[in-house]
């Protein structure tokens, strides 16, 4: 990823160069405008910085050029007060904005963070769109109910708490809202809140000031970050009593206040929660405050875990196939029939993300680009499966060498049940050697239209 600064001030782009922190990009420096070209025909210039004495190369417009062979890019005009008009002119023609000059280095890099990470956004929305949201979350009717909740809020200011298990897609959620919102150009930051030390928790969401504590630093706080955009705090019940204090006075106000200083600062940002405890329980026994819970509680959406949408399970499988294609360097075409009975058999305690990791481990195993039952984790095999898949877990592989044309697995259950039952007439027996509960036989029997006249089927 390329970052192109063109500026005729040889000192001021030595000083970029020296003082340059972001290692995931490059710089690439030019100082007369002949060279503008030739770096921006690349198509690889992400964000670029142009004096106002750069924006014409010859005849030729310097903004519409980039523009049109690096699509995406961010063009930021630099320039002093005498080339205000110039400046703003451009900004018509496709420029995002201009910073007046004298500039520091700190400020150049805060743009391009924020530019890098409004890309990242828009590479996710797109995704995320592609893969109909709807799919992912589920029809159920309680999944659609939430899905609606979504679109309706996201173009709100409205704070948000999520709940549900770990690993219930809690973060996805969030995003959702974010890009589906007005901020959806501006940043998203995830905040783990239980991952964050006790003692440093408030500096690093409101900021600090240098000296304010042994080590301290001036540096903003991941709200102050966020501005404009929209901040997801997990594990929200986590936050010392201190940190809830300033959160509360922060969503009361819009202001914040570093560690050390005495001014506030008024901020524009969202703020998202989440937790997979039990709110209302730590309100109870003192340890979250309850004036916090309901100025977050605005909006509540309970996710249910996974075990409780298993028709979303074949959707979020695909998914995270197309995901993880790049990462593993895998191309899977075809999931076998006992791995998909697996698959939809499991419980998944972990939820969604346990899913995931389930796939990045099958792919990473998997051979001629199928996964099979033995490319799952043991956890998944028919001796760890639940009693009711056990036997249909194990018979698997013979049914699919005895059917040659490809069965869902609803289909697939139903012929072996009904093949098992025939061979025995008797429920009991049947369900004993099925290693489901008689209960499950008879419902199973009578959805699929089975008589049971004779006096062997009890």
């Amino acid at each position: 990823m390329i970052i192109l600064l063109a500026d005729s001030d040889k000192k001021f782009v030595n000083d970029v160069l020296e003082s340059w922190s972001i290692t995931e990009v490059s710089i690439s420096a030019v100082t007369n405008t002949a060279d503008i070209i030739s770096v921006a025909a690349s198509g690889n210039v992400s964000v670029a910085f142009l004096n106002a004495d750069f924006l014409w190369v010859a005849e030729l417009d310097a903004v519409s050029y980039l523009k049109d062979h690096n699509p995406g890019i961010e063009i930021f005009v630099l320039c002093e007060q005498k080339n205000l008009p110039a400046a703003e002119a451009s900004l018509s023609r496709g420029a995002s904005k201009y910073l007046l000059k004298p500039i520091t280095v700190t400020t150049i890099e805060n743009a391009v963070r924020k530019a890098l990470q409004k890309r990242s956004n828009k590479q996710n929305y797109q995704l995320m769109e592609s893969l109909v949201l709807e799919e992912l979350f589920g029809n159920t009717p309680e999944m659609q109910k939430i899905l609606k909740t979504i679109y309706k809020i996201a173009p709100t200011t409205s704070t948000v708490l999520i709940t549900g298990e770990s690993g219930t897609g809690k973060e996805f959620a969030a995003n959702i809202i974010h890009r589906l919102s007005k901020r959806a150009d501006e940043p998203f930051l995830a905040v783990n809140c239980g991952a964050i030390p006790e003692n440093i928790v408030e500096s690093e969401l409101f900021g600090s000031r240098k000296g304010a504590f042994t080590g301290a630093v001036d540096k903003k706080g991941l709200l102050e970050e966020a501005d404009g955009g929209t901040v997801f705090l997990d594990e929200i019940a986590e936050l010392s009593q201190a940190a809830q204090v300033k959160l509360l006075r922060f969503l009361q106000s819009r202001e914040i206040r570093r560690v050390g200083e005495n001014e506030n600062r008024t901020l524009d940002v969202r703020v998202i929660a989440a937790t997979n405890r039990n709110v209302l329980e730590a309100v109870k026994n003192g340890t979250f405050r309850e004036d916090l819970y309901y100025r977050l509680n605005t909006f509540h959406i309970e996710l249910p875990p996974l075990r409780e949408r298993r028709a979303v399970i074949s959707n979020l499988i695909k998914h995270f196939i197309i995901k993880l294609q790049n990462e593993t360097g895998k191309t899977i075409r075809r999931i076998s029939q006992p791995a998909q009975i697996a698959l939809k058999s499991y419980d998944y305690p972990g939820n969604i993300r346990e899913l995931e990791n389930i796939i990045e481990h099958a792919m990473v195993l998997a051979e001629n680009e199928e996964i099979t039952l033995e490319d799952l984790p043991e956890t998944l095999h028919p001796s760890y499966a639940i009693p009711e898949s056990r036997y249909l877990l194990s018979q698997a592989a013979k049914t699919q060498s005895e059917d040659t044309e490809e069965l869902s697995l609803a289909e697939l259950e139903r012929r072996h049940i009904i093949k098992v039952f025939e061979k025995y007439k008797n429920v009991s027996q049947t369900a004993e050697k099925l290693g489901i509960s008689r209960t499950t036989l008879w419902r199973k029997l009578e959805e699929y239209k089975v008589e049971l006249n004779s006096p062997t089927d009890h």
